[in-house]
């Protein structure tokens, strides 16, 4: 299977699973090793600088710590728009990745436009994501300018849901209760 990476998926409405109920994932990596990547739409009631002051100083002013998945959720993981490529481990597409764990805070903090938090990060072994997909476990979509860093990322599923159009633009009206509807 081709690599997804730069891609998201997007849970299909009725995906049973708590961690990815109508999530949007942004695929940072996808191998035949396996899969990483990060929910893109749970921001934690949690301001940034309440757990991480250090790590404040690369976010917008006010940002939220983001859940990124439940593989590891005591990490932080950054994701960011970078201005000087060298700093990051990964560039997942264009200018953004993640920064090297070598990195040091004030130079990352100089050499990103923006950044974004997570509390740990989503993962595949390898097969994994691919037998998911094979058994239509998630929609794949693609990322709209500028829509990794909005700052309310409530209404991201729906958004990629309509982008897609057709039958999908329907499902990003489906109820989270389909008994209320």
């Amino acid at each position: 299977m081709e690599s997804l990476r730069g891609k998201l998926l997007i849970a299909p409405p009725m995906l049973a699973d708590p961690n990815f109920t109508r999530t949007v994932v942004l695929i940072a990596a996808h191998d035949e090793e396996g899969a990483l990547g990060l929910v893109l739409n749970r921001p934690l009631q949690t301001p940034l600088w309440e757990v991480s002051p250090v790590l404040q100083s690369l976010a917008e002013p006010g940002s939220m710590l983001h859940a990124g998945g439940p593989v590891a959720p005591e990490s932080a993981v950054v994701l960011a728009d970078f201005r000087d490529p060298t700093l990051a481990a990964l560039m997942i597409f264009g200018s953004v990745g993640f920064p090297s764990a070598a990195c040091e805070l004030d130079d990352l903090a100089a050499g990103a436009r923006r950044a974004r938090v997570f509390a740990g990060h989503s993962g595949w072994g390898p097969g994994q994501l691919d037998g998911e997909l094979t058994d239509d476990g998630w929609i794949v979509g693609q990322l709209a300018p500028d829509e990794l860093w909005q700052p309310d990322s409530s209404q991201l599923w729906s958004t990629a849901l309509r982008r897609k159009g057709g039958s999908y633009a329907l499902l990003a009206r489906m109820p989270e209760n389909p008994s209320v509807n």
